[in-house]
């Protein structure tokens, strides 16, 4: 069985590393660019810690023996780093595929409501998963990315929806790679789903859970880059 160190070393390191050298090479000049991804990683972390913590405490997943190095709290520290590499990785991936922000692009008044209800709806629909054990780990999920996706959607919905092709580009790339690279952690012990709270329905051998996990984690990263750009250019 492989560790989580070597986990992170196999599969998210390479592709940081790709584009950290793309982006150094094709945008070196321009490094006030990075601000909103170094933001997004502290935001990332603070939010992420908790709810990590808490659903390793209920026992929703647990790590094979000697698979990691240390734990800081209850979660491994190679969870925190694999947190914050992954939204490294998605910044810089989205950043590479986005179109030029529009500053002039001006969301009506009632857009912002009905962003904030459609994200409040998200974690309306977690909470009522919350109640049975097979469906608390997806309602865990729902329960904590409405908010964010509420604050979102309510800044600029209708922003997003007239970028959909690079929100779709942004999001579905790394989803579609942390899905695949976590079922090889899946599959090698480093990590396991408790059966007890998860549904038991999986995609290609990948448990629905774990792909809505990632798919919440890329959305944040990549709306919350889209729409910095456009506020920032917006103010300037």
């Amino acid at each position: 069985m492989a560790t989580y160190l070597q986990f992170l070393a196999a599969f998210v390191a390479p592709p940081l590393a790709a584009l950290a050298v793309l982006r150094w090479r094709d945008r070196r000049d321009e490094w006030w660019s990075l601000v909103g991804v170094g933001i997004l990683l502290v935001l990332a972390l603070a939010y992420t810690t908790p709810w990590d913590n808490y659903l390793i405490r209920r026992g929703v997943w647990t790590y094979g023996a000697d698979a990691v190095v240390a734990t800081l709290w209850l979660a491994p520290i190679e969870e925190y780093a694999f947190v914050a590499m992954q939204t490294i990785v998605a910044g810089l991936w989205v950043q590479r595929v986005a179109d030029s922000p529009d500053p002039e692009f001006t969301p009506a008044r009632r857009d912002a409501a009905a962003g904030a209800l459609a994200g409040l709806a998200v974690t309306a629909a977690g909470i009522a998963f919350l109640g049975t054990a097979s469906t608390f780990y997806l309602g865990a999920i729902l329960a904590w990315a409405g908010p964010v996706l509420a604050l979102q959607w309510g800044v600029g919905w209708r922003y997003l929806l007239a970028r959909s092709r690079t929100v779709a580009v942004g999001v579905g790339a790394p989803t579609l790679y942390f899905a695949t690279a976590d079922r090889v952690a899946l599959a090698d012990g480093i990590w396991t789903i408790s059966t007890e709270y998860a549904t038991g329905v999986a995609v290609a051998g990948l448990p629905i859970e774990e792909g809505a996990f990632f798919l919440v984690t890329n959305l944040f990263v990549v709306q919350g880059l889209v729409l910095f750009d456009w506020v920032v250019a917006r103010w300037a």
